[in-house]
Order: C-alpha cells, then sequence, then structure tokens
C-alpha cells in the first residue's frame, strides 16, 4: 500500500492507495516544516489519522508539501520514517505536485496561492527558473495569510465597515485593542492569520473587502510575478484555494499585467493519484 499527501501549511490532504481497494481519502492539519518540528507532525499523524490505520503496511509515501526544501525536507521525513517504520518516503515541495497537475512536462509557469505562495517556471517537470515567497514574515504576497494579514490589520485599526468589525469580534472573541497581542501569541501566527479568509469571501461584495484582494494580487505581481524574465510569454497556472475562489479578480489583475490565466484547480490530488498509480 502507498500514500500520496499533498501538504500545505494549514491543511494536508491524504489518499491510501494498493492493489484492489479503492482509495481511502482523509485530512488532517497542514504540515510546513519552516513553522513546525518533526516531532509535532509525528505526533499529530498519531493522533488525526482514521483509527486502526495500517502504519506498518505501508510501504512507500510520496508527500509533497509547503515548506519542503533542501534544508527543511528531512524534518517531514524523518516524522514519516517513525510513524511508518516498513516505508520508503519521497519528499518534495508542493510546486512539483501542482507542476504534475497543472503543466505536465509542458514548459510554464506555476504558482500555487493557498495559505502561503510559491511559484517557478517549469519546464519537463525541473525548475528553471525561480523567485523566492519568503514566507509569512517577508513575503507570501497573493496568499490567504497575506490579505488575513491586511484584515487583521485594518481591524486592529477600527476601520472596518462596521458589519466586517463586528462579525471579526465574534469569529476571533478578541476584541480590536487585544488582536495585536493575540496575533504575536500565535504558534502558527500564519494559520491564524489566514483562518479569517472565510470572512473576506464572504463579503467580496464589499468594496474595501474586494480591495484587500485587488491589492494583495497586485503585490503578489509587482514582487514576484513580473521580476520573472518573459513573463508574459506564459500563463498563470495557480493550485490552491486562494487562486481558485479568487480568481475572477486573479484574472483581472493578471491582465492588468499582460499575463493570461491558464489552469486554476483547488487541489492537485486527482493528478497525483492518476500519476503514482
Amino acid at each position: 500500500m502507498r500514500i500520496i499527501a499533498d501538504s500545505g501549511s494549514t491543511k494536508t490532504s491524504w489518499v491510501l492507495i494498493g492493489i484492489g481497494m479503492e482509495p481511502m481519502f482523509f485530512n488532517t492539519e497542514g504540515f510546513n516544516p519552516y513553522y513546525v518540528d518533526s516531532n509535532y507532525i509525528y505526533q499529530s499523524i498519531l493522533q488525526n489519522f482514521p483509527a486502526d490505520f495500517p502504519y506498518s503496511a505501508i510501504q512507500h509515501i510520496y508527500f509533497y508539501g509547503a515548506g519542503c526544501v533542501p534544508g527543511k525536507s528531512e524534518i517531514v521525513t524523518s516524522a514519516l520514517r517513525r510513524a511508518f517504520p516498513n516505508s520508503q518516503s519521497e519528499v518534495s515541495s508542493d510546486l512539483f505536485a501542482a507542476a504534475k497537475a497543472l503543466v505536465g512536462d509542458e514548459k510554464n509557469f506555476v504558482s500555487i496561492l493557498g495559505t502561503g505562495t510559491n511559484s517557478a517556471i517549469f519546464d519537463k517537470g525541473k525548475i528553471t527558473y525561480q523567485i523566492p515567497s519568503l514566507g509569512f514574515l517577508l513575503g507570501d504576497e497573493g496568499s490567504g495569510a497575506y490579505m488575513g494579514r491586511k484584515l487583521l490589520s485594518k481591524y486592529a485599526r477600527n476601520i472596518l465597515p462596521r458589519q466586517i468589525q463586528d462579525e471579526l469580534a465574534d469569529v476571533l472573541n478578541v476584541s480590536p485593542q487585544q488582536v495585536v497581542t493575540y496575533f504575536y501569541e500565535q504558534k502558527l501566527p500564519n494559520r491564524f492569520s489566514a483562518s479569517v479568509v472565510p470572512i473576506i469571501l464572504a463579503h467580496i461584495h464589499i468594496t474595501e473587502i474586494r480591495q484587500i484582494v485587488l491589492d494583495s494580487f497586485q503585490d503578489y505581481f509587482q514582487n514576484i510575478v513580473i521580476k520573472y524574465p518573459d513573463y508574459t510569454a506564459y500563463t498563470l497556472n495557480v493550485m490552491g484555494s486562494i487562486g481558485f475562489n479568487f480568481k475572477d479578480l486573479l484574472d483581472i489583475v493578471a491582465s492588468e499585467n499582460g499575463m493570461r490565466l491558464g489552469k486554476i484547480y483547488h487541489s492537485p490530488m486527482e493528478g497525483l493519484v492518476a500519476y503514482h498509480s
């Protein structure tokens, strides 16, 4: 039996596949090795996997994850080795999963817009050029965490429409005066920041909220996308909930910057199952 995992900073989608069995799909929290250590991942797997999961019967694991880059991927590999002692593990960046699903072996631009941001030019399944996203503290423009941070800063300054201020107060159970302290106390501030994206999505018709999304995508283009050589020669192919749920606004910003939308997928899992079956 084999496991395929697609992990962002918020959620990991898993599927168990094997000869003569129906694929078994389930989700756990996300595991970004920039924010959690190996023991955290190991303990979370044991606590959140389905009951009676056949850990010892797993022979191979294909794990695609946010933050799984050289120097960090060993954190995930170590946790998988402990949880699945009889398996071999291949840990790669989630960007490779996105590329396989979005462009295959074609030379094109691939991006992830989920809780975080990632991007690269791929050719025949390999990265040929990449501009780093820099993570939540220094970058991740266009991501859910980036949009959430913009919304939370406006909430802390009490400058959002009253309806949104009240809704955030109810959802967060934290006042505008307390939110800064609460934010810095979070072990995973990127995940906390992205947790308010459903409020953005629900109120996208409100001008101030719509502008947060447009500004976030414009920052994504100005700081990342347009820095790629000949970026307008490619289409914008995007994986992730943010690109998928806000694709109409993403299309507007892409057009303003001379780029056409390509494929926009919410998840690469269907393509990964086909690839590894």
